[in-house]
């Protein structure tokens, strides 16, 4: 399986997906930490992967996402952003309303 099909996998299996530096739990890079944190502040159940340990997705998902930088947050298989438009949808209480329909949905 190359590196796109294994990345729309991953989008396909899980409705909220965080591609980040490092883990929730030890993050690499404060906007991973951040952007970790905005989605746990909204209880969301969200899958991560850290691309640190997978050279192929962190070279190749800028280009299928046309998103220069990590972390990048998506829901429902859509892009949404990196850390500092996670933390505005979190702020404006935007975030908590999308992460409850992507877990209805």
């Amino acid at each position: 399986m190359d590196v796109v099909d294994r990345i729309k996998a991953t989008l396909g299996t899980h409705p909220i997906v965080l591609f980040m530096k490092g883990t929730p739990q030890f993050p690499m890079c404060g906007f991973s930490s951040r952007t970790a944190q905005a989605l746990k502040a909204v209880h969301a159940d969200f899958h991560a992967v850290n691309v640190l340990e997978d050279p192929e997705v962190r070279a190749n998902l800028p280009r299928y996402s046309n998103w220069p930088t990590f972390p990048q947050l998506f829901i429902n298989g859509e892009l949404i952003g990196g850390c500092d438009i996670v933390v505005e949808l979190d702020e404006s209480g935007e975030l908590g309303r999308m992460v409850g329909e992507a877990s209805r949905a």
